[in-house]
């Protein structure tokens, strides 16, 4: 009787296996042959060539190790005796990874993995385990993307600019603070958003927001004529002394958290309904009447809630001096709450940061692709602005 030998079926791990040794191979003779020919032109001759030419002589070779996406290659890099080893024009002259690594270590670490998390992402991935001190140097790369927004000119007239704070932890002068992150961003006259700055300042204060503030007219913004933002004083006294010609827009949705704190909990939900129909409706004057009819009903029964609306109201709906149909848009800054959420997301992995440049670092990376997208479609309709508030605009 003839026995048939069972066919073991190779697993699909021992296929990736297989495959990732093929590849790997493959990029070591790739990269193997334009290190020869990088080292035939240092030299001036290829190997046993003996050309009059020749400007220098060749010195072996040595192994590196390259993290590629294939896993790490071991290489045989030449090397001559007065020009160094090949490579610098390939894979720089001391790098051990290959730019792709770099970019996928840079982009996990904005999407919010920590140190940690991307050594553990490239060894799944790629075999080789990278450490926190490799992944907080590939991240310092993102100090270009902060300089390229800090220094770039502000052209056109940006009639509405947000201002807003978030807070995070970073370490400074060896202990753990809270710290500011400062986010600005306008809307020009072509009706899109745009993220014109992102500072990190040691606390919310009116030093902190006036440098912010000065940041931003030393790189030309002009045509500002209203400044939303919450009703901090520090912040308010800034913006008076850099933008004294800007109404200045309290968000309504932090002046209505204002008022229902001064509230009881089972009166909330009523009043808020309240209070959301004051800034619904169709003219400032009808708004007014509107708190007056609030003060004559439930308003008895928190006058402390109704006192502070009432604070807040002139400085709340000067969004009515605008066309209505921006209305909805500029009477808070919702826009940048929804930036901080996802901030505040991509940042929890970190916890404290190691200081505050590298908190800077990271929340700039992180503005800078969430509003990557806002470039792509028109926020408000700008031709709404009277042609009077257009030129007021562009001769600010």
């Amino acid at each position: 009787m003839n026995e048939v030998a069972e066919l073991e079926l190779p697993t699909q791990e021992n296929i990736r296996t297989d495959l990732r040794s093929v590849f790997q191979g493959a990029i070591r003779v790739v990269l193997e042959l334009i290190l020869e020919e990088e080292l035939r032109e240092m030299v001036g001759a290829g190997r046993w060539e003996r050309f009059g030419r020749r400007v220098d002589l060749r010195n072996g070779t040595y192994l590196r190790k390259l993290i590629t996406s294939m896993g790490a290659v071991d290489l045989e890099v030449p090397r001559a005796r007065e020009g160094g080893s090949a490579g610098a024009g390939v894979f720089g002259r001391y790098k051990r990874r290959t730019q792709e690594i770099d970019d996928t270590i840079v982009s996990a670490y904005v999407h919010g993995a920590s140190t940690r998390d991307v050594g553990q992402i490239t060894e799944t991935l790629m075999g080789e385990h990278v450490g926190r001190s490799t992944v907080s140097r590939v991240t310092r790369s993102l100090n270009e993307k902060v300089e390229e927004l800090r220094k770039a000119p502000i052209t056109g007239p940006i009639p509405y600019l947000f201002l807003d704070a978030t807070f995070l932890d970073a370490r400074w002068a060896r202990k753990v603070e809270n710290v500011s992150a400062l986010v600005a961003y306008g809307i020009g006259l072509d009706g899109r958003r745009q993220l014109l700055a992102v500072t990190i300042g040691a606390e919310e204060s009116e030093d902190s927001w006036s440098e912010h503030l000065a940041q931003l007219v030393e790189r030309g913004i002009s045509g500002v004529q209203l400044v939303v933002a919450d009703a901090h004083a520090g912040l308010a006294k800034a913006v008076r002394h850099h933008l004294p010609e800007a109404l200045q827009q309290r968000c309504t949705v932090h002046l209505q958290r204002n008022v229902l704190s001064k509230a009881p909990q089972r009166l909330r939900a009523r009043l808020a309904r309240e209070v959301s129909k004051v800034f619904d409706a169709p003219s400032k004057p009808e708004a007014r009447r509107r708190v007056e009819a609030l003060k004559a009903g439930l308003g008895k029964q928190v006058p402390e809630a109704l006192a502070c609306l009432e604070s807040g109201f002139e400085a709340a709906t000067h969004f009515y001096a605008f066309p209505r149909e921006h209305w909805h848009r500029i009477r808070s800054t919702n826009g940048l709450e929804r930036l901080h959420g996802e901030i505040k997301r991509r940042t929890r992995a970190v916890g404290a940061f190691p200081d505050r440049a590298s908190a800077l670092r990271l929340v700039t990376a992180v503005a800078l692709q969430v509003t990557a997208i806002w470039t792509d479609r028109r926020y408000l309709d700008m031709s709404l602005l009277k042609p009077k508030e257009v030129a007021v605009a562009k001769a600010a």
